[in-house]
């Protein structure tokens, strides 16, 4: 039995409709990957355009290396004629390929880590150079400078996820106790992790979206099926618990947080990709690494997609290959998202019903970006191998 088998009949022994849906999404991710990809890598967004005829068309703009990173991951993890069929005809080695050759002009530290995850989990010779540029991105931070929560997990993740393949080469016992520690150390006594680790404006400092979670908690997961790290297990687990104990009644994964508290600043927009794709891959690995198991509020949140208040939109386009990106409030300028995180930075649990009425959300925004489909990919066919606790490699 595969992996993708292994989390699909486990879903199924608790919703079996639940676990229909995400087998449906599998194959339309794979569908949906090819009029993303341009000239060997993704662009960054599919963007609904509705013709004359009332008709909905999905038109390709820009290019991102970070998407085409998590497609790369998510592609991996199939057969290489499936990666053929996502991929236009190429397999995901031709993919990272490409995304290594362009390292030297990428100067974010998420999108390398993720293209060194990729490299990776791919099995792709170019992970020794990305591993490099890596490094030295790290080493340009200076000691106290602010990381992204979401950066630095994704770096935890691809050290973890080449300290297995290299079997503790060099000096990645070293880099990966230093992620581990920063990511470990971010989190401090807060329920759930901030937006920044480290300094941060203070109106939003307490602040978390929810990808925030989501990575830490799989890298997390990640470094304790690989060596068996009590306290990584530990804050998986409280974060985990966390973000479970806020989702909506209806399944929400809502959007922001604070991170004292675990409570939610503001719910809106809810994504797809967060329903479909990133809840569920976190706690999967969670499940998988020995942590507790989540299913049915996995399942929840997947129903979301296909029954709930906020809307009547069908957010799963089946004609288009994609899926619509987000039920959103009519609020442009978000405002509601900065009003509700002064409140709460001074009075703590702040709500603000009030905009709740005056931006309902009734706002669907009608785009795909490919990282979507990566991701739902990676949640349900990636196969996570868990290491006897305790061993480095």
């Amino acid at each position: 039995m595969t992996r993708h088998e292994g989390r699909l009949g486990a879903l199924a022994e608790i919703d079996s409709s639940a676990a229909e849906l995400a087998d449906r999404m599998v194959g339309l991710s794979v569908r949906g990957l090819p009029p993303g990809y341009v000239n060997g890598e993704f662009v960054f967004t599919r963007r609904g355009r509705l013709g004359g005829d009332g008709r909905w068309t999905a038109v390709p703009e820009g290019r991102s290396v970070r998407y085409s990173a998590i497609v790369a991951l998510g592609v991996a993890a199939l057969p290489e004629d499936a990666q053929r069929a996502a991929l236009a005809g190429d397999t995901v080695l031709d993919l990272v390929g490409n995304l290594v050759k362009g390292l030297p002009d990428v100067g974010n530290l998420g999108d390398v880590a993720l293209v060194a995850w990729a490299a990776a989990e791919a099995g792709h010779p170019g992970l020794d150079r990305a591993l490099q540029r890596l490094a030295e991105l790290e080493g340009a931070l200076r000691p106290g400078d602010p990381v992204h929560t979401v950066e630095a997990s994704w770096a935890l993740a691809a050290l973890v996820a080449a300290h297995r393949v290299s079997h503790g080469a060099a000096d990645l016992d070293r880099r990966l106790d230093h992620a581990r520690e920063r990511l470990l150390t971010g989190l401090g006594d807060d329920r759930l992790y901030r937006h920044v680790l480290g300094p941060a404006s203070w109106y939003r400092a307490h602040v978390g979206c929810f990808a925030d979670q989501v990575y830490p908690l799989q890298a997390l997961a990640r470094l304790h099926a690989h060596t068996g790290d009590a306290a990584a297990l530990k804050a998986a687990e409280r974060i985990a618990a966390g973000i479970c104990a806020a989702q909506g009644p209806q399944g929400q994964w809502w959007w922001h947080y604070d991170a004292r508290t675990g409570g939610v600043v503001e719910g809106y927009p809810v994504y797809s990709v967060h329903q479909l794709s990133m809840a569920p891959m976190a706690l999967l690995d969670l499940a998988d690494a020995g942590g507790t198991s989540y299913m049915k509020e996995i399942a929840l949140g997947l129903h979301w997609m296909t029954s709930r208040p906020e809307i009547d939109d069908e957010l799963i386009v089946e004609e288009l290959d994609l899926t619509w990106r987000k039920a959103a409030r009519d609020d442009p300028k978000k405002i509601v998202r900065g009003v509700r995180a002064v409140a709460t930075a001074i009075n703590q649990g702040s709500r603000l019903g009030v905009l709740d009425r005056i931006y309902p959300p009734l706002a669907v925004d009608r785009e795909c970006r490919p990282y979507e489909l990566g991701w739902l990919l990676y949640a349900w066919v990636f196969s996570l191998p868990r290491d006897t606790p305790g061993t480095q490699g």
